[in-house]
């Protein structure tokens, strides 16, 4: 979801911006932009897919989110050309620390949990066990590895929508709306 919105902010900010100086919105350049789309069918085959995400066993899944990072990161260090690259990467390399240090599912800590649902019960969670279907691991705290860098932020209240995310998040998802943003801009150099 916070991706989600820095995407769409980041467009519609390139777009004003590009109107605003007579130019075109341009995306700049890629490389190897199939390694992207690649690296994305992991995780929606083990998350978003509804006929294959129910096959897919705990192990499994750590496997293809760890791969699918991978693979992002690789995508990003070949563009890291573009500014926006190494916001994109350090969100990346944050993840991944958490993710790996914790047995390749993101951890998310019981009190997360109940800010994102204080409406039930907190016995309903089992510690050590995938949230769902999620990509989430439910670990206490104390028994997380770089807690810090885990699913621990969640929106205000105001907001209805409710979810859980990380700092590497929140770096993604700014270098995924300052890239945006930057099509907006001047010209592009082929990197």
């Amino acid at each position: 979801m916070i991706l989600l919105v820095a995407v769409v902010a980041g467009l519609l900010a390139g777009l004003v911006q590009a109107r605003y100086h007579g130019r075109p919105f341009t995306i700049p350049e890629l490389r190897l932009t199939w390694l992207a789309a690649v690296a994305f069918l992991p995780q929606w085959l083990a998350f978003f897919f509804g006929p294959t995400r129910g096959l897919f066993t705990d192990q499994a899944v750590a496997l293809a989110l760890v791969i699918s990072q991978l693979c992002l990161l690789v995508f990003g260090w070949i563009n890291r050309g573009h500014g926006a690259f190494k916001f994109l990467m350090l969100g990346l390399v944050l993840n991944l620390t958490v993710i790996i240090s914790n047995g390749g599912l993101m951890p998310i800590s019981p009190a997360t949990l109940q800010r994102l649902a204080p409406d039930r019960p907190t016995d309903t969670w089992v510690l050590g066990k995938r949230l769902g279907t999620s990509k989430d691991r439910i670990l206490r705290e104390a028994d997380t590895n770089f807690a810090w860098l885990s699913d621990r932020f969640v929106l205000p209240d105001w907001i209805p929508y409710k979810v859980a995310y990380s700092l590497g998040d929140v770096l993604i998802a700014v270098g995924a709306c300052w890239f945006l943003w930057s099509a907006g801009g001047a010209y592009h150099k082929n990197r």
